[in-house]
């Protein structure tokens, strides 16, 4: 089935925006004597879920996941507000695609915070729809993101081809019955990515012939 589809994730894969994750919830956790290292939230937040219920655990913070999220969420977004830098080759691939594809985004960030991290890349004008994480039941490593932006694309989820950096995306991108390419971060290359159809080195390899000999789903 050809495809007509892309649904790309949005940190780590379109915008450089691990490592100001990674600095609000270093600095909310250093108010209560944390410290978290890159390497401890590369391992705990980006190649695993719950990050945020782990720290919680671990640390006996005192109040729960959801609190920690939303503590984290107000530095964040201070520092996106200073601007996000979009991944290299992030808009020529969406520029090099728009005109044969239906693009989106599916994320498992806030609407608020999409925004303004697609306002700073200048990438909103060449996607076709955005589904934050107000727009789904439940976050990825679940198929809910991925399914909810091939129903806004109006396509069937073979269709659809998922863009991912890290394997909760891939999982999720499986388990909605589509193809996944995964283009790894520096963050994130030594995991394990076993079920993707293709694996990049970088978003100049995403091209019309290479969705065209990937395997069916």
């Amino acid at each position: 089935m050809p495809v007509l589809g892309l649904l790309f994730d949005l940190d780590g894969t379109l915008v450089d925006t691990e490592r100001l994750q990674w600095t609000a919830y270093a600095r909310v956790l250093a108010e209560h004597g944390v410290a978290i290292d890159l390497e401890t939230y590369r391992g705990r937040f980006i190649a695993a879920a719950g990050g945020p219920e782990w720290a919680c655990t671990t640390y006996g913070l005192g109040f729960d996941a959801a609190t920690l999220r939303a503590r984290k969420a107000v530095v964040y977004r201070r520092l996106i507000a200073d601007g996000v830098s979009p991944m290299p080759g992030a808009r020529e691939a969406l520029a090099r695609l728009h005109p044969g594809h239906r693009l989106a985004v599916a994320t498992n960030t806030a609407r608020a915070e999409v925004a303004v991290i697609l306002r700073h890349g200048d990438l909103g004008g060449l996607l076709d729809a955005v589904v934050a994480r107000e727009d789904y039941p439940a976050p990825k490593p679940a198929p809910d993101a991925y399914l909810a932006a091939a129903a806004a694309l109006g396509l069937a989820p073979a269709e659809c081809v998922v863009v991912e950096d890290t394997p909760r995306g891939l999982q999720a991108g499986r388990a909605a019955g589509m193809r996944v390419v995964v283009v790894p971060s520096d963050l994130t290359r030594d995991q394990d990515y076993t079920g993707a159809s293709a694996r990049l080195a970088h978003l100049d390899a995403l091209t019309p012939a290479l969705l065209a000999s990937l395997p069916a789903a």
